[in-house]
C-alpha cells in the first residue's frame, strides 16, 4: 500500500487558518489535487472530512478520529489508528491511499508515507495549522514543476525504508 501525502504549503509552512486555506483560490490547484485523488480513498481527520463534506475528495473518506462516530456518508469510514486506516483502504481494494490533513493527521502519517505531492504557494502567511518539517536526510525532491500561482513538488523517501 503506498501512501502518499497531499497538501498545499506555504513558504513558511502554514497550511490552514481556522479551518481555510489562508491564501487566495489557486483554481489550478485545486483542480489537479481533485484530479489526483480521485478514484482513490483519501484518509483525513475528523475536522477536515466535515469541513469538505459538501465536495468530498477521493473515492471513500478514511476519518481518523480517537472516537467512532456515525458520519451519514455512505463512502466515510472510521479509523482509530494509521494501521486502521491502511487495513481499511486495503479493505477497500485500494493500492494507494492520499492523506490531506490536518496538520496532526499529517504528522501522525509522516513516519509512514511514501511519497509527498506539495503544491508550494508562495509567500508567509498567518495560520495554526503547519505542515510537517521535511528533513533532507529522509526525503528526496524528485520533480518540480512551476504552475499557475504555486509549484507542485513531488518528494520520495531518500532511504528503502518506510514506516
Amino acid at each position: 500500500m503506498e501512501l502518499i501525502s497531499v497538501a498545499a504549503v506555504a513558504e513558511n509552512g502554514v497550511i490552514g487558518d481556522s479551518g481555510e486555506l489562508p491564501w487566495p483560490s489557486l483554481p489550478a490547484d485545486k483542480r489537479q489535487y481533485r484530479e489526483r485523488v480521485a478514484g482513490h480513498p483519501v484518509v483525513l481527520g475528523r475536522r477536515t472530512f466535515e469541513s469538505m463534506l459538501d465536495d468530498l475528495p477521493g473515492s471513500a473518506q478514511i476519518v481518523l478520529s480517537r472516537t467512532e462516530r456515525d458520519h451519514d456518508v455512505p463512502t466515510a469510514h472510521h479509523a482509530g489508528s494509521v494501521e486502521a486506516a491502511v487495513a481499511v483502504a486495503e479493505s477497500l481494494g485500494a493500492d494507494r491511499a492520499y492523506v490531506l490533513g490536518g496538520a496532526g493527521i499529517y504528522a501522525l502519517f509522516q513516519p509512514h508515507v511514501d511519497r509527498l505531492v506539495l503544491s508550494r504557494v508562495p509567500g508567509s502567511y498567518e495560520g495554526d495549522s503547519r505542515f510537517p518539517g521535511i528533513d533532507p536526510e529522509e526525503w528526496e525532491l524528485v520533480e518540480e514543476s512551476p504552475e499557475e500561482g504555486f509549484t507542485l513538488e513531488t518528494w520520495v523517501r531518500a532511504t528503502a525504508q518506510s514506516g
